[in-house]
């Protein structure tokens, strides 16, 4: 055998993290769909999460994030994101970063919540209806974490979904109409479709021009602040992406 003599590449892409719940079968099509292989590198991994999500299964994904995140490659990454919207508010912000920053070394660290946060402030918008999948206890946190922040959490409608896997099976149709009877019936800002497993991000550009509000969904925020903290494109168009940058 003879060895043969190699360059290597000295790739400048933004490198992206993802941290997806074992469970989540959406939010990592959405993320090759905003992210293409020309405008970042993303890597994926995956938490252990209960089938059936709950306030309990929620906070016991905390002690895996550092290990998950230490299964994504070991280099540096721009931003690396963690994937569960109730997670994020149960758990928190600061304790999310904390774990995924003891796993994996990145620039920045982001959660839906912190997304929403900073999507609402860049559009300038402080009352919002939200829908979400879950039962009360694990869709209750999200609002009382915004609330706390200042946001103004108008109204919501909830699935009472207690099955995870059953979550990515929900018709966009029937999200789409719980979207259109809270507006219909409550004065908002925008609407927030709450969870990284619901199959809406074909949804959000007809039905924002058919409400005539924002309709902003998890995958799309985490999204959005991802690509501003790395200073990347994304592959996506609407009144949230005209804001990247600023």
């Amino acid at each position: 055998m003879t060895d043969m003599s190699y360059r290597l590449v000295d790739d400048k892409a933004a490198r992206l993290g993802l941290i997806v719940l074992r469970v989540d079968e959406t939010i990592e099509a959405d993320f090759r769909a905003y992210f293409p292989s020309d405008t970042a590198r993303l890597f994926v991994t995956r938490v252990n999460a209960g089938d059936h999500l709950t306030p309990e299964t929620i906070a016991a994904m905390e002690t895996g994030l550092a290990g998950a995140a230490g299964l994504l490659p070991r280099r540096a990454f721009d931003v690396v994101g963690y994937g569960c919207t109730s997670g994020a508010a149960l758990i928190g912000a600061s304790a999310v970063a904390e774990a995924v920053a003891a796993g994996a070394e990145t620039g920045a660290v982001t959660e839906p919540l912190s997304a929403l946060l900073a999507a609402l402030q860049a559009l300038g918008l402080r009352r919002i209806a939200v829908v979400s999948p879950y039962i009360p206890s694990v869709a209750a946190p999200l609002a009382a974490a915004l609330t706390a922040r200042g946001v103004t959490v108008a109204d919501t409608v909830s699935f009472g979904e207690k099955v995870e896997a059953r979550v990515a099976r929900i018709d966009p149709g029937s999200v789409m109409d719980a979207a259109r009877g809270l507006v219909a019936r409550t004065p908002v800002d925008a609407v927030f479709l709450s969870c990284t497993n619901l199959r809406v991000r074909d949804s959000l550009a007809p039905l924002e021009a058919e409400l005539g509000v924002p309709v902003l969904s998890s995958n799309q925020v985490l999204a959005w602040h991802m690509a501003r903290l790395a200073g990347v494109p994304v592959a996506a168009s609407g009144r949230l992406f005209d804001h990247l940058g600023h």
